[in-house]
């Protein structure tokens, strides 16, 4: 009865509050804000109308192009894959590893992104260049980075899964053939290097495991012991230097 008793006390006093709010911000210029939908009156306005929807679209899509599209697929499984080596549960965390790899990603594609500014975006907002030429020129210097570390046999897996005659040189090849044949090169690329990421750990885990057998420590959890040997391992060898450095030459 007395906790309901103080429950209601601080209703009370929460409404009383809230009153006391309401009323002094009737004195305070509050903004209003508001979206109108009407009818397009103008081929302008149909035209404003549909760019602003392609915005939003892009705007929607842009982690996947980021993603698919950009060295942060192959950063994102390596760092993955170095954190199971390593064994570690909680550190580093999930949301540094993804910020790490965006940030490298950003440095990889610095040039080639500077390019698609200076090509297509600048000229595009100065008036220049249409909307498709821009697009074009746009994704070109893109299209050269994903061909630089695209497979072969991967792009001729999509162009046969496409039902399509064989291009006579990659130019004449298409955007939604390109993207799908380079992001699973990079996974392939990410799972080789995550492989010879696991085998100095793995033999850590292996020896310390023979010991612990040798000395007869069989309820002893190898993983307790060998996880210090690990991270003193990766730090002698300024492992965060090694591993980033060989990621970005590894980009062609």
């Amino acid at each position: 009865m007395r906790a309901f008793f103080v429950v209601l006390v601080l209703l009370v006093q929460l409404l009383v509050i809230s009153e006391t709010s309401f009323a002094q911000a009737k004195t305070l210029p509050f903004p209003k804000i508001g979206i109108d939908v009407g009818s397009a009156s103008t081929p302008q306005d149909v035209s404003t109308s549909l760019q602003i929807l392609l915005l939003l679209t892009v705007l929607s899509l842009a982690p996947s192009i980021l993603i698919m599209t950009t060295s942060y697929l192959r950063l994102i499984i390596v760092f993955h894959f170095l954190k199971t080596a390593l064994g570690t549960q909680q550190m580093p965390p999930g949301q540094m590893l993804a910020g790490l790899a965006l940030f490298i990603t950003f440095f990889i594609m610095a040039p080639t992104w500077s390019k698609v500014n200076e090509d297509a975006i600048k000229p595009y907002v100065a008036g220049k260049l249409t909307m498709e030429v821009a697009y074009d020129k746009g994704i070109e210097p893109i299209r050269q980075f994903m061909f630089k570390n695209v497979r072969d046999i991967d792009l001729e897996l999509f162009v046969s899964l496409a039902n399509m005659q064989r291009p006579k040189n990659r130019q004449d090849l298409q955007t939604y053939i390109l993207i799908p044949a380079f992001a699973i090169s990079e996974l392939r690329s990410g799972f080789i290097i995550g492989f010879f990421l696991f085998i100095p750990f793995l033999m850590i885990d292996m020896i310390v495991s023979s010991i612990l057998m040798s000395m007869g420590m069989m309820m002893m959890p190898p993983m307790l012991i060998s996880l210090p040997f690990k991270i003193l391992l990766f730090v002698l060898i300024d492992g965060w230097n090694v591993i980033i450095a060989s990621l970005v030459r590894s980009f062609g």
